[in-house]
Parts: structure tokens; sequence; C-alpha cells
């Protein structure tokens, strides 16, 4: 069993996976998925482990608001986030105005940002 704080990475291009998991492993382990219903299978399955979830926006089937909005009806005490490529928007915007989300996040990422935000979930 894994003593490392786990977080969940959820984005459907396998290379932001795996430079997420290298950026970030280490200090905490990294589950990744590489779509929104794979994310809410590995939430279900780490349910007691899993510390925080960061979120691609745009995804097939669902974007990362939807998945976040779906992945809190199993786990609503943990910290969620969103990471894109793409630009700030309002469905994002209403999100961090409902608390779904605590932080937006653009890519290329800034490890420290995160970590950061991970580390104290309510810095600003």
């Amino acid at each position: 069993m894994n003593s490392k704080p786990a977080i969940l990475y959820v984005d459907d291009e396998e290379a932001n996976l795996l430079l997420f998991r290298v950026s970030f492993e280490g200090e905490r382990e990294v589950l990744v998925a590489n779509s929104p219903e794979e994310g809410l299978q590995k939430l279900a399955e780490n349910r007691g482990r899993i510390r925080a979830v960061i979120s691609d926006m745009h995804m097939p089937v669902m974007n990362g608001v939807e998945f976040i909005e779906k992945a809190q009806e199993t786990i609503n005490d943990i910290p969620y986030y969103i990471l894109s490529g793409y630009a700030f928007n309002t469905e994002i915007d209403q999100a961090l105005k409902q608390k779904t989300i605590q932080k937006f996040f653009t890519k290329p990422f800034d490890r420290d940002e995160i970590e950061t935000h991970l580390k104290n979930p309510n810095s600003i």
C-alpha cells in the first residue's frame, strides 16, 4: 500500500498524462485516467486515498466541469481543479463561483503553482 497522498489526473491525451505523472510523482502518488469514465471508476476504487482531482476541460463525451460534477457525487470533500490549454470561459467561471472547482490552471502548467494549491487548497 502506498503511503503517499494520491491525486487523480484526468486527460484524454496520453502525452499530457505522462508529463503530469512525471512532474508530480515523488512527493505523491499520481493516478491517471484517459477519459472521464475511467476517472470516475478510479475515484470510486480509490475513494479513501485520493486527496485531489485535476481534470482537463476539453474531452470527448463530457467536459471537465461535467466530469467533476459527476465525481462530486462520489467524493465531495476533496478539492477539484481544471487544467486546460483553452481559454477561461463562462462555464469555468460559473464552476469557480459555485465552488465546484477550486482553481483553473492553464497549460502548459506551472508545477509549483499546482503544488502550492495541492498543499493548501484554500490558497488564492
